[in-house]
């Protein structure tokens, strides 16, 4: 056959529409292939919180600024901030974080406060309901998407290391039942939601102790106040008990993960955590958010997080 310019031209269209059909997976279907999703040729991002370098006990990095740096040279892509690490709360020392991270190629990439609903004085929770919105304004000031929010404890332990000996299981305050712990947090949440919109801060109720101590009370939160703006932060290493059945029925709703680290052993306990069983539970739940790594090893710091990195990138990445 005479090659004309016309049938050249021809030919070429009907390659390339064959060519563009095999990139878009329209090619031919095996058998159960129908139904099937293309995998995510996303990378998955590793973040590191600053409370990995501090642990409320290495006074030489408690200072944020200096966490961003070591994340940045240890490899991380963000860093999630510990609300009770900062020095201060000016305007002027949050801008200048954003600008640090930004100088260092990192994304400020989740926010972690401290409060709590289990209180019968209304008082009381309307005060953590008030320091609850704070963070949240102090999130959209950085730019950081989202806030790790907690149920809160009951406050009948000792202190936190009596909590950690008993495996996080403390009495219910006297006179008082879940029911109306449920009905404090439930209420507590629900007042925060509107400042949470109002600054695109997407709130993540944690399974940390308290209600959050099972799966089954997240999700009793979470689903009973049914908004796109209060969804899950998935902790690894909180769930003591059933743990990759109840981190499975917590992925579903889960916006930031963070992910605990022992090496060197705990500080308060340690999990045999396999990570190349909780890469499967993202994967099957489609999770794309970042993995914020919570370092709560012995090791000191600035050998612990890197051999941690390089552990959550080998099974997850």
């Amino acid at each position: 056959m005479t090659i004309t310019r016309r049938n050249f031209l021809s030919a070429a269209a009907v390659a390339g529409t064959v060519g563009l059909a095999g990139a878009n997976g329209l090619t031919a279907e095996k058998d159960g292939d129908k139904n099937s999703k293309p995998e995510s040729k996303r990378r998955q991002r590793f973040a590191v919180s600053t409370y990995s370098f501090w642990q409320f006990r290495h006074k030489d990095l408690r200072d944020i600024g200096t966490c961003i740096d070591h994340a940045a040279e240890m490899g991380f892509d963000g860093v999630e901030l510990l609300h009770v690490q900062m020095e201060n709360e000016s305007n002027s020392y949050l801008q200048g974080l954003k600008r640090q991270a930004f100088l260092n190629g990192l994304d400020l990439c989740g926010f972690s406060t401290h409060q709590g609903f289990l209180y019968p004085d209304k008082a009381k929770r309307q005060a953590n309901v008030d320091h609850t919105v704070h963070c949240i304004e102090m999130a959209y000031k950085l730019g950081i998407p989202t806030l790790r929010v907690n149920t809160g404890r009951w406050g009948t332990s000792k202190d936190f290391d009596a909590l950690m000996a008993n495996r996080g299981i403390e009495p219910i305050l006297e006179g008082y039942t879940e029911e109306d712990g449920y009905g404090w947090a439930i209420d507590g949440l629900t007042q925060c939601l509107k400042a949470a919109e109002r600054c695109g801060v997407t709130l993540g109720l944690e399974n940390h102790w308290g209600l959050g101590r099972t799966a089954e009370g997240v999700m009793r939160i979470v689903n009973e106040i049914d908004s796109p703006w209060l969804q899950v932060t998935l902790d690894t290493g909180n769930f003591l008990d059933n743990t990759y059945t109840q981190l499975e029925q917590i992925a579903p709703k889960a916006v930031l993960v963070q992910a605990k680290t022992y090496f060197g052993g705990g500080l308060w306990y340690e999990l045999d955590i396999d990570y190349g069983r909780v890469a499967k539970i993202l994967r099957k739940n489609n999770f794309k958010g970042y993995v914020s790594l919570e370092f709560e090893g012995k090791d000191p710091p600035l050998s612990g997080i890197p051999r941690s990195l390089e552990l959550l990138q080998t099974h997850l990445s």
